[in-house]
């Protein structure tokens, strides 16, 4: 699976407009390694990952290629490279399970012993929630979750739920459509609407606990092979807006609420 994206996030802190561009792409492999009724047991391993941020005239890029020891950001996801974990799909395309991610994630930061035991701990954190269990099976049910439970005609349309961990808890409900079938795939399209959790725990980031109070849309385009079954293509936009929250700390005494926009693009093929 080859995905490329970017994502466009924009914030207002005191009348002043920050603006964050986040550009991804990584490639992954997946071999199944059992059938059990309706269940495949997966061995999943990142194969590259490559991230490049552009915030307040700085960039920082980090490349699982890069061969350079004294890049820390880049050294750590080129240790995740060809790590297996493992996955249960069903055949409807939801994720029942994501096992040894984090025993992997813990394992690249036991071997690099010449980080402060500080920053260590932060940054194993912060690659805890990007990269754990439950991100993970959240940003890979946004593009397998869209089979239907039962046989459908071309222009039928079907409903499915599913749940975001990233950039903030949320649940999502898409209306897909069997809107074309052709000799060689069958062309679905998605209409869907993100509401985060505002119930959930507050997360701390850079030290700070906050709370996301974002809703917005996905629009997605997928094709699904007629010889295979399995998704080739997907193409896939997020809409979110609202507001993050910096919850009362002696850092920001009272907090702050900082109105915010998300605006993600991403494209992903089997090759």
């Amino acid at each position: 699976m080859v995905s490329t994206g970017n994502s466009a996030v924009v914030q207002s802190v005191n009348g002043k407009e920050n603006k964050v561009n986040i550009a991804m792409s990584f490639k992954m492999a997946f071999k199944v390694t059992a059938i059990r009724d309706s269940v495949y047991d997966m061995e999943v391993s990142y194969q590259s990952l490559e991230m490049k941020l552009d915030v307040a005239n700085t960039t920082i890029d980090m490349d699982s290629k890069k061969k350079d020891s004294t890049d820390i950001p880049s050294s750590i996801i080129a240790a995740m490279m060809n790590k297996p974990f493992n996955i249960t799909l069903t055949k409807s395309g939801k994720i029942k399970s994501v096992d040894n991610i984090e025993k992997m994630i813990m394992g690249v930061f036991d071997n690099f012993p010449k980080i402060d035991t500080a920053k260590k701990a932060q940054i194993k954190k912060q690659f805890l929630q990007s990269f754990g269990a439950n991100t993970f099976k959240g940003s890979l049910e946004t593009g397998t979750a869209i089979f239907p439970a039962t046989a459908v005609s071309k222009n039928d349309k079907w409903t499915v739920n599913t749940n975001l961990e990233s950039p903030a808890k949320a649940t999502v409900q898409t209306i897909y459509q069997l809107v074309d079938v052709t000799a060689d795939f069958y062309q679905i399209h998605g209409d869907g609407t993100m509401v985060s959790d505002t119930s959930s725990k507050p997360l701390e980031i850079n030290g700070l606990p906050m709370k996301y109070n974002l809703s917005g849309t996905t629009l997605s385009d997928i094709k699904v092979s007629k010889t295979t079954g399995w998704i080739s293509e997907i193409k896939l936009r997020q809409l979110m807006s609202g507001s993050i929250q910096i919850l009362d700390n002696p850092r920001v005494p009272g907090g702050m609420i900082i109105p915010m926009t998300f605006n993600t693009e991403m494209s992903t093929t089997n090759k």
